[in-house]
């Protein structure tokens, strides 16, 4: 059994994260956070505690070590390094797929920020593994050129009053190819601090993984 706090050793940097297993998990659910947040972000927390009700494992983790968050801070350099930040995400999924207990479930990932774009591009990489995306507020954007190879099916979710993440998600909703929808919360802003906004986001991202990792998961019990 998994203890909740992980040490995920990858080639270029230990990382931490807080595993949260649930009986019976139809998936687990990666959260991929980006610009000036960790994995003790309350808003994520939120989230997570949420999918849990409902049945699914979560993952949240730092994509930066302690010495490049610090940096970050100052420079914002590395929050912004979507090639590292990808390279990072796919160790951790690789780390996941040889952990027992965990590699059989199908994965989701929910990325906020600049890491929504280090999600596309690491469930292009990992198509066997990633079955699907939900972006809170995310630079998908910065996925580039790589959107139409994406496959996983994504669910992307911004504020109505955030106009320039939602005009970028609107270009980015063009680009894709694969099954897709853009959620507007209305009157939100970027971090969803709104009365309800936030609840709103669990909600939608949940029905979302569900639909999306309960049936994988079925169709694999069943052979």
């Amino acid at each position: 059994m998994l203890q909740p706090r992980q040490s995920i050793e990858l080639a270029d940097a230990r990382l931490v994260g807080d595993l949260q297993q649930v009986e019976a998990a139809s998936g687990l659910v990666v959260f991929v956070h980006g610009s000036g947040s960790s994995r003790s972000s309350p808003r994520n927390q939120q989230v997570a505690h949420y999918l849990g009700e409902l049945g699914l494992a979560t993952l949240l983790f730092d994509l930066l070590t302690e010495a490049e968050e610090r940096i970050d801070r100052t420079t914002c350099e590395f929050r912004f390094d979507i090639p590292r930040l990808t390279y990072r995400l796919v160790g951790v999924l690789d780390w996941l797929a040889s952990r027992p207990g965990l590699d059989p479930l199908p994965i989701g990932l929910f990325g906020a920020s600049t890491g929504a774009a280090a999600a596309i591009l690491a469930a292009i990489q990992r198509p066997e593994q990633v079955k699907a995306i939900v972006s809170r507020g995310g630079r998908t954007d910065l996925a580039g050129d790589e959107l139409p190879r994406l496959r996983a099916p994504i669910l992307q979710i911004v504020g109505g009053a955030d106009l320039v993440i939602l005009g970028l998600n609107r270009k980015v909703s063009r680009a894709l190819t694969c099954e897709q929808d853009l959620k507007v919360i209305p009157r939100a802003t970027h971090l969803f601090e709104e009365p309800g906004a936030l609840e709103e986001v669990a909600r939608l991202a949940g029905a979302w993984f569900l639909a999306h990792l309960r049936e994988p998961a079925r169709r694999g019990a069943e052979r």
